[in-house]
C-alpha cells in the first residue's frame, strides 16, 4: 500500500467499503465490528490513525508494534472473531504521520464478533444478530457465491486422508509454535478451519467441498470436484506436444508438492543476497504461482488447470470466477479471494500469506529472476505469465532491495519454504550428524518423501552430497 493510494482512500470518504478509526494509542472495540461487517459484505479498507472526515492524525509510533500484534492475536481469538481471520496491519507514512492499514477481504463464511453478527450498511456496522431475515439473506448470499462451501452430507471421515493431519500440524506449528491446531484432534481442526459446516438455512451438516479438496482421497476428490485436474507440461524442445508431463488429480496438499517438484525439476534457480541472506527467487515465484492455481481457482467447472514451462516463459491458467477483466495493476488492484476457506488454510500451513501479497511478490521476484515483469490477466480464465531467462544454477547476485523489501515478518515466515534455504539446512545437518536419510529430512521439514527425494537429487547433481546404499537403506553424506 503506497502513500498515494492511502491519500486517495482518505479523500474518498467513509462508505460501504472504507472506514477510518482514530486509534492513536490502542485498538478500539469498534475495529472488530468493522472487520466483521466488511468480511460479511463486500470486503473493505480499514485505516487507523485518521478522523471520520479523513484527516490523518497518526498513530503513536511507540504503540504501533503492540497494536499490530494485538490485531493479529485477536483475529485468532475465537471469542472475539469467529471463524478466525488471518490479516495483519501494515504501516504507511503520510505527511510524517504513521497510519496503520489493512484490506479485509470478503469471507465465504458468516463471521461473528463477540458472538454477534455484523453487516455493513453504507458507512456503519449494523448488528443483525436478532434479525432472522437479514441473517438468512447473509447466509444465502455467501452460500451462493462460494462453491467451496457446498456441503456433502454423505461424506465421512473415511473419505478423507487423516494421515495428513500430523503433517499439517507440523507445518502450522513450524510457522507459529503455539498454533491452536497443535493439540487439536482431526475433527476439531476441520471445524476450526471451516471445513465442517452446519448450514442453518438448509439443515445440511457435513464436510464441505473445501475439506474434500484439501484432504479427500483421490477417488473422492475426482467424484466431487470435476475441476481438480492440473496438467503440468514441459515444452522446451517439442513445442507441438511436450518433453515431460505430469497429470495431477489428487488433494491440494499433495498436489502442491507434486507441482513444486515438477517446477523445480525443469527450471534453473538463481540466488540473490537480500540483507546478507541468500534468497531463491525461483522458489518464491513457484510458491506464489502454485498457491494461486490451487487456492484461488474455481472448481465447479471441469476445466483442467495448466502449468506450462517453455523456453521463454512459465505460463499458468485456471478457471476463474472473475471480479474484473484485463491485466492486473499491482498499484491499484483490489484483491478478492475466490476460495477464502482454502486460502486461509494455506496461510495456516505457510503456503500463502495475506491476500494480495502474492501479486506484489510475483512482481518483486520476477524482476530479480529474469529482469522482466509478470503478466496477471483476470477473466473467466485467470492467466499468469512469467518471462523466463536461463541462469546458472549457482549464480549469486547482490541486489539493492531497499525499495522492494517485503515485510520482514512475512519474509521470515516464507524463508523456510525456499529450496535454497532447505539445502543449506541439509548441509548444516550433515556437518553435525555426518549422514542423513529421507526419513530424517521428512521430519525436519514436514515435507513429503517425494519432495525430499527431489531436493536430494538436485544436491547430488550439484556435487555437494553423495548417495550411499540402495532401496530402503539409502542415506546421504557430504561429498
Amino acid at each position: 500500500m503506497t502513500p498515494d493510494r492511502i491519500k486517495q482512500l482518505l479523500a474518498t470518504g467513509e462508505g460501504i467499503s472504507i472506514e477510518y478509526k482514530e486509534c492513536v494509542n490502542e485498538l478500539s472495540n469498534s475495529v472488530w465490528e468493522t472487520v466483521c461487517s466488511f468480511s460479511n459484505r463486500y470486503g473493505g479498507h480499514l485505516i487507523l490513525g485518521a478522523k471520520d472526515d479523513g484527516t490523518p492524525i497518526g498513530v503513536n509510533p511507540r504503540a504501533a508494534q503492540q497494536m499490530r500484534k494485538n490485531f493479529a492475536n485477536m483475529l485468532n481469538n475465537q471469542k472475539k472473531i469467529s471463524p478466525a481471520l488471518f490479516l495483519s496491519l501494515s504501516e504507511v507514512v503520510l505527511d510524517d504521520k504513521l497510519l496503520l492499514y489493512v484490506y479485509i477481504p470478503v469471507s465465504s463464511q458468516m463471521q461473528s464478533c463477540s458472538g454477534k453478527i455484523f453487516d455493513r450498511n453504507e458507512d456503519g456496522d449494523l448488528d443483525i444478530t436478532n434479525s432472522t431475515n437479514l441473517v438468512a439473506q447473509l447466509s444465502l448470499r455467501k452460500s451462493d457465491q462460494f462453491t467451496e462451501r457446498e456441503v456433502f452430507p454423505y461424506a465421512t471421515l473415511d473419505d478423507l486422508r487423516l494421515d495428513l493431519i500430523p503433517r499439517v500440524k507440523r507445518m502450522a506449528t513450524g510457522r507459529i509454535p503455539d498454533h491452536p491446531w497443535k493439540d487439536m484432534e482431526a475433527m476439531e481442526i476441520f471445524k476450526s478451519a471451516g471445513l465442517y459446516e452446519d448450514d442453518k438455512r438448509t439443515g445440511k451438516k457435513g464436510f464441505n467441498l473445501a475439506a474434500i479438496l484439501l484432504f479427500g482421497k483421490d477417488e473422492v476428490v475426482r467424484s466431487c470436484a470435476p475441476g481438480i485436474v492440473t496438467d503440468a507440461l514441459l515444452r522446451r524442445d517439442n513445442v507441438d506436444r511436450y518433453d515431460d508431463r505430469r497429470y495431477i488429480e489428487t488433494n491440494l496438499i499433495e498436489a502442491y508438492d507434486q507441482l513444486m517438484e515438477f517446477f523445480e525439476k525443469h527450471t534453473n534457480d538463481s540466488f540473490h543476497l537480500v540483507n546478507d541472506v541468500s534468497v531463491s527467487a525461483r522458489s518464491w515465484i513457484a510458491r506464489e504461482m502454485l498457491s494461486n492455481i490451487l487456492a484461488h481457482r474455481e472448481y465447479s467447472k471441469a476445466f483442467n488447470a495448466k502449468l506450462i514451462i517453455e523456453r521463454e516463459r512459465i505460463y499458468a491458467e485456471n478457471w476463474n470466477r472473475s471480479n474484473e477483466h484485463g491485466r492486473i495493476d499491482p498499484k491499484s488492484f483490489t484483491p478478492q479471494s475466490k476460495n477464502p476457506i482454502i486460502a486461509k488454510f494455506f496461510m495456516n500451513i505457510g503456503r500463502a500469506d495475506q491476500l494480495g501479497s502474492g501479486v506484489r511478490n510475483l512482481y518483486i521476484y520476477t524482476k530479480l529472476y529474469s529482469g522482466g515483469e509478470p503478466e496477471l490477466i483476470e477473466g473467466d480464465i485467470f492467466k499468469t505469465i512469467i518471462p523466463l531467462v536461463r541462469v546458472d544454477e549457482r549464480q549469486m547476485n547482490t541486489t539493492d532491495y531497499s525499495r522492494i523489501q517485503p515485510n520482514t515478518t512475512e519474509y521470515e515466515r516464507k524463508e523456510a519454504d525456499h529450496a535454497g534455504e532447505k539445502k543449506r539446512k541439509i548441509l548444516k545437518y550433515l556437518e553435525e550428524h555426518n549422514q542423513v536419510s529421507v526419513a530424517d529430512l521428512t521430519k525436519l521439514f514436514a515435507l513429503s518423501e517425494e519432495r525430499i527425494r527431489a531436493i536430494m537429487r538436485e544436491m547430488v547433481k550439484e556435487g555437494v552430497v553423495t548417495k550411499v546404499g540402495r532401496t530402503k537403506s539409502v542415506y546421504y553424506i557430504l561429498k
